[in-house]
Order: structure tokens, then sequence, then C-alpha cells
């Protein structure tokens, strides 16, 4: 009798030492996800400047003052401006 209450004594430290490491992960790996959900909220925010960062940069008129005054380019006359015909696809 006293072999098998050893037995399960065993048995049931076992388990408790199981549940302990088994809630341990869990904790562990619940941190990490908050640190990767956090890590992606602020991944999403500075996307969102960059877009934004990218249309100020690619708008017309910027891009039309920066071709004149950094580039001298400026817009051809009416009279030299050339269109070529048309294409048909065949």
């Amino acid at each position: 009798m006293t072999r098998l209450n050893l037995l399960l004594l065993f048995v049931v430290i076992a388990c408790a030492l199981g549940v302990v490491t088994s809630q341990h992960k869990a904790r562990h790996a619940y941190i990490e996800l908050q640190k990767a959900q956090g890590e992606a909220r602020r991944l999403d925010v500075e996307w969102g400047q960059l877009q934004l960062e990218q249309s100020t940069w690619a708008t017309h008129s910027r891009i039309e003052k920066e071709a004149s005054s950094r580039l001298g380019m400026k817009v051809p006359d009416a009279a030299h401006i050339r269109i070529p015909p048309a294409r048909v696809a065949n």
C-alpha cells in the first residue's frame, strides 16, 4: 500500500510540475505575442506616415517646382509639342 501511495505521490508531483511549466510557457508566449502586436501597430503607423510623405513628395506641383528650380526645365511651347499618330493594333 505504501508503494502505491508513493507512486501516486510522484505522479501527482510530476503532473503539478507539468502544469506549472505549461503555464509558464503560455505566459511567456502571451508576452511575446503582446510585443509582436505592439511592434505591428508601430510599423502600421510608420507605414501610414511613409505613404503620406510619399504622396506629398509626388504631387504634381512639387515635381514641377523641383524640375524648374533644380533642373532648369520648363514647359515647352505649344508649337514645339508633337503628338505622334495613334497606332492601330493588329
